[in-house]
């Protein structure tokens, strides 16, 4: 009789140490040391500095979310031992998964932050412009520094800029949005992440654009124009014109 309680506690036991035990990594193929050993060479200077993470989201240990509390730069870079103990032409291995470049397509590049950053805001990047366009999440967004430029009114819109050149030059028209003056910025109307709507914008249609901010001129009237109720854009050039008040 006690030796069968005393088999029952140690059953007991082990399955109690088991179910508190937490899940063990799988560290096959990672590099160990991550990120201090990362750090050695890609510190604040040197080979691509990458030291700045320390200062984002994502490189917060303490963040039950952040890529760092996890694999830490590999948790991005996938598991790349072979960056350390590796050499082609005379330089180290690549790691798994690169960025702001070809050595890895852009669709597994962005599969990569997707991974984390696929909510609502971005439902629509599948069939956009810019995921045709092959645009990668890092040529917009840059992860190891802090601020992340395209994140603010004040340096969004030259990110933007980079590749929509003719906006630069139509904002800066006598007749414009406050871009300028940092009153609003590109994803005040677009969503470079996607929409189901045209040229990407954040609500449904042009006019549904416009009246976030204009919303005198929603309606109803007694009398409408019908190319106004079409298209604000029949008539305004929203990006600047050299007619007031932004008239085509």
């Amino acid at each position: 009789m006690v030796k069968q309680w005393l088999t029952s506690l140690l059953l007991l036991l082990i399955t109690s140490t088991a179910l508190a035990a937490p899940p063990a990594q799988n560290t096959a193929g990672y590099a160990p040391g991550d990120p201090q050993v990362c750090l050695g060479c890609h510190g604040a200077t040197g080979m691509k500095p990458a030291a700045g993470i320390l200062t984002t989201p994502h490189g917060q240990k303490g963040h039950p979310d952040s890529p760092m509390n996890k694999q830490g730069c590999q948790s991005c870079h996938g598991p790349s031992a072979q960056h350390l103990s590796k050499y082609v032409n005379g330089k180290p291995a690549k790691p798994t998964v690169t960025f702001n470049g070809d050595a890895t397509p852009v669709d597994v590049q962005n599969k990569t932050c997707l991974g984390c950053h696929e909510n609502s805001a971005r439902s629509h990047w599948d069939g956009s412009q810019h995921q045709f366009a092959d645009v990668s999440c890092t040529n917009c967004h840059q992860v190891h520094t802090s601020p992340d430029p395209v994140l603010f009114k004040e340096t969004q819109k030259e990110v933007c800029f980079n590749c929509h050149k003719d906006k630069r030059a139509q904002i800066h028209k006598t007749s414009a949005h406050p871009l300028v003056d940092n009153l609003m910025t590109c994803s005040s109307c677009h969503n470079p992440h996607g929409s189901p709507s045209e040229a990407m914008l954040g609500k449904g249609s042009v006019n549904e654009t416009c009246f976030q901010c204009h919303a005198e001129k929603r309606g109803p009237f007694l009398w409408e124009h019908p190319p106004v109720q079409e298209n604000c854009s029949n008539c305004h050039q929203p990006h600047g014109s050299v007619h007031t008040p932004m008239l085509t």
